[in-house]
């Protein structure tokens, strides 16, 4: 085989290479390809919250958990009522829609860059109790049971954990809007699975009425 022969071949067979490398969409460089940085894990490490004002938890979503984040909140003044009973009915729902508002905005920048969501609708509300219901029952504008699970984890643990509001971090009394059949108030407790599975599938409530 002639040296003109083998060269003709072998300039043959890298043309072909370079053809079957082009086919699969693939172009040939000299310059190294950057594909950014890695991506990076949330830290689900709450910021400090501001100093001077009442020092609050409260839980928003970071993975597949609802997380304690602490916020600084000024509750509204409460409003006083005929009695001492509606006065203070009066303060706990001005203490509920306070925490709900820090749960239905979109959380801080700081928060976001390390992992935190919400999960809670920016539309929904909160009520005191009806005639009929136990005092401390507060009432969602939508049924508990309606809710995505995460936001309902969220409303539990901080309703729970406030001590404004729940019994020392363990359960709170949430009912759906009056007159809803299925909207009766039940105790619903921030255990360790609604902590760390809220949707987990299994029922958030304790299993009682108050």
């Amino acid at each position: 085989m002639s040296a003109l022969f083998r060269a003709k071949a072998a300039r043959g067979l890298f043309l072909g290479l370079l053809a079957g490398v082009a086919g699969c969409g693939i172009r040939a460089t000299d310059v190294p390809v950057d594909g950014g940085p890695a991506p990076t894990r949330a830290s689900c490490e709450a910021p400090s919250a501001a100093e001077g004002t009442e020092q609050t938890d409260v839980f928003l979503v970071c993975g597949s958990k609802v997380n304690p984040v602490h916020r600084a909140i000024e509750y509204p003044a409460p409003v006083s009522g005929e009695d001492g009973r509606a006065g203070a009915v009066s303060e706990r729902v001005a203490v509920a829609e306070a925490l709900l508002d820090e749960l239905e905005a979109t959380p801080r920048r700081e928060e976001r860059a390390a992992g935190f969501s919400s999960a809670v609708p920016e539309d929904l509300g909160v009520s005191g109790p009806i005639p009929g219901d136990p005092a401390g029952v507060l009432r969602l504008s939508e049924r508990p049971s309606d809710l995505p699970a995460f936001a309902l984890g969220q409303i539990i643990c901080t309703f729970a954990n406030s001590s404004r509001l729940g019994d020392g971090g363990q359960t709170v009394v949430l009912g759906g809007p009056p007159g809803e059949p299925r909207g009766q108030p039940r105790t619903y407790s921030c255990s360790t699975a609604m902590r760390t599975s809220p949707d987990s599938g299994q029922p958030p409530g304790v299993g009682q009425k108050p």
